[in-house]
């Protein structure tokens, strides 16, 4: 009989725990008011989380958590990012950031990030009321104003996320006040004034990404007393001076970008071995650094990638360069090094792309450099190499797919053994040299060819019928040289499917005469670049180039065109330049000109057009010059038309 007395009783228990459960689960009125504000600020939301926010317990709405013993908010999980069966896809939500969302007072996760069109600002009193909060993810979205400067309150930050938004003003001073911060990401913003002292204080950061703003002033020179950083991005921004010395102290930095500002001064590197051991990644390129390239360089034993490109460097490279061996990419074009490659490269036996373009470095080559059994990419392009010709250890690297060689003072006919190559060429530049001869036919078995240039040499020949086996040739360049007879090898897509990944083509000043007719009559959707100038083109432009509806730039000047525009250039929406200068065209400019709403150069003066100039934007905006020598023209900006 006692027995089932108690479990009557234990049974009464539960009901009444569990209907006192159920009436704490219910949010409180603060977080509800809170939360339901948050969700009346937005007017679009493309997932449907928002409109399931429904009922009194909103630790069980979507993307909201609760604390297990108070059941409080303590994080709102809402990423613009979602992944499901069919994998990551990006969510929307259009509408102001609710003020209010500060009134969830045991928020420790915020996490907002990448809701493409989420506005509004950061709440002003942010650091006031959310003294729990850990984490901040507000990147990715449309948000202006600034930085509450009583964001320094957050004692217990350790990520601050505010990444591509439109947020203006300086970096607060308070932020030195973030004890806990491990992450502080405010890249691709507005922001301007100086780098704060107060980040020094910041001994647990790892990560410190503040590139692409307006950030003015010198990097602070206490910088070097974040130990624990191990990445440090303040590129594209506006700062000036010397990179302080004490940046050798930070032992745990991996990447280090301070490429795109005004920098100057000698490059500091590790005055032992040792500092900077971990250093992968490098980026100084674009800024004003002058002197030479210090050997302690070699110190560096972690480098990956080093980028020195667009600077005022001078003097040889250093002969230790072989002690780079994780070396795996390194940019030093656009600089005033001389003397000749160091015969130590040959030891950097994992580097993929070397380029060393626009320097004053001389010849020979080192046949050492052949050793490099994994180089993709080859750039020597624009040194005083005085190559003479290309060496034929080049056909021998096995990895090599990448060669650029312009203006290296290379003469005669390009060499049969390219064809020959271990690895497939997928790109060749021999622009700007003495090439002469013709182009050999065996360029068409080339099969992964992806880009040729061959401009600015004096090669005479036709171009090969064997072009038409390209198949994914994007950029063609032949511009300059003596080339004679027909474009159809190029544009006749009957027999290939080159057309389909072609997007740039430069045939101009040559002496080429036919094939025009050929443009557009199979393919060349994805063109986006064609200059045909300068040549002694004949006939009338083909209907066909109507196809062409990804074109930028159309050049067919100063070649002996004739007959009318054709109605279909109208279909060209994407056109930005239109060059028909210098011909024989004829007849009225079509009204269907109108159409070319993107057009920012035009030019069809010296040639035969007649009529009214079609009224409208953006005919009308050019100046008198881009139709001067059709005599029966007239209208704005001309003389008026006559009764």
């Amino acid at each position: 009989m006692n027995h089932k007395l108690l479990k009557v009783v234990a049974m009464l228990i539960i009901i009444v725990l569990g209907d006192t459960v159920s009436t704490v689960e219910t949010c409180s009125s603060n977080d509800m008011e809170a939360l339901m504000s948050f969700k009346k600020g937005i007017q679009i939301d493309t997932s449907g989380r928002i409109a399931k926010w429904v009922g009194k317990n909103c630790c069980k709405w979507e993307g909201i958590v609760c604390e297990n013993a108070t059941f409080r908010v303590k994080e709102i999980n809402l990423p613009g990012f979602i992944s499901n069966d069919e994998g990551l896809f990006q969510t929307q939500m259009i509408g102001l950031i609710s003020p209010s969302i500060v009134f969830l007072t045991s928020l420790e996760v915020i996490d907002l990030g990448g809701l493409i069109g989420l506005s509004g600002t950061i709440p002003l009193n942010i650091g006031n009321h959310l003294r729990n909060l850990q984490k901040l993810y507000l990147y990715g979205n449309n948000l202006t104003g600034s930085i509450p400067e009583n964001i320094g309150e957050l004692k217990n930050l350790q990520e601050l996320a505010l990444h591509e938004n439109k947020l203006s003003g300086s970096i607060p001073l308070s932020i030195g006040s973030l004890k806990n911060l491990k992450r502080l990401l405010l890249y691709s913003n507005q922001l301007s004034g100086k780098i704060p002292n107060s980040l020094k204080n910041l001994k647990l950061l790892v990560e410190l990404d503040v590139h692409n703003n307006r950030l003015t002033g010198g990097i602070p020179d206490k910088v070097g007393e974040m130990l624990s950083l191990q990445k440090l991005d303040l590129s594209n921004n506006l700062l000036i001076g010397k990179v302080p010395s004490s940046l050798t102290n930070l032992t745990a930095i991996s990447v280090l970008y301070l490429d795109t500002n005004y920098l100057e001064g000698a490059i500091s590197f590790p005055s032992r071995p040792g500092e900077m051991s971990c250093l992968a990644f490098l980026r100084l390129n674009n800024n004003h650094f002058a002197g030479n390239i210090p050997s302690n360089f070699g110190y560096l034993v972690s480098l990956q990638r080093v980028s020195l490109s667009n600077n005022r460097l001078e003097g040889t490279l250093p002969s230790n360069l072989g002690n780079l061996v994780s070396l795996t990419e390194l940019y030093i074009s656009e600089n005033f090094l001389s003397g000749q490659i160091p015969k130590s490269i040959a030891k950097l036996s994992q580097l993929i792309m070397l380029n060393i373009s626009r320097n004053l470095i001389e010849g020979p080559l080192p046949q050492e450099m052949s050793s490099l059994q994994n180089l993709q990419t080859l750039d020597l392009s624009f040194n005083r190499l005085n190559l003479s010709s290309i060496p034929k250890w080049i056909a021998k690297m096995p990895s090599l797919s990448r060669i650029y060689f312009a203006c290296c003072r290379i003469k005669g006919r390009i060499p049969d053994f390219l064809q020959t190559t271990i690895s497939p060429i997928q790109e060749l530049d021999l622009s700007a040299n003495f090439l002469s001869g013709s182009i050999p036919s065996w360029i068409g078995r080339l099969n992964q060819l992806y880009m040729l240039n061959l401009s600015r040499n004096t090669i005479s020949s036709y171009i090969p019928n064997s072009f038409r086996n390209l198949h994914d040739l994007s950029v063609l360049d032949l511009h300059s040289n003596r080339l004679t007879g027909s474009i159809s090898s190029i544009f006749d897509m009957e027999q290939s499917s080159f057309g389909g990944s072609l997007k740039f083509v430069d045939l101009s000043n040559n002496k080429l005469s036919r094939g025009i007719e050929e443009i557009g009559l199979r393919g060349q959707c994805d063109i986006q670049f064609l200059n045909l100038s300068h040549n002694l083109l004949k006939g009338k432009i083909p209907n066909g180039i109507g196809r062409m509806n990804s074109i930028n730039s159309l050049d067919l000047s100063f070649n002996r065109l004739g007959f009318k525009l054709p109605e279909v250039l109208e279909n060209l929406t994407s056109l930005e330049v239109l060059k028909l200068q210098e011909n024989q065209l004829n007849g009225n400019i079509p009204n269907g000109f109108l159409k070319l709403i993107k057009l920012k150069e035009l030019n069809l003066s010296n040639n035969l057009l007649e009529g009214e100039i079609p009224k409208g934007k953006p005919l009308i905006d050019f100046p008198e010059s881009c139709y001067f020598g059709n005599k029966g023209l007239c209208g704005k900006p001309l003389s008026p038309c006559k009764p």
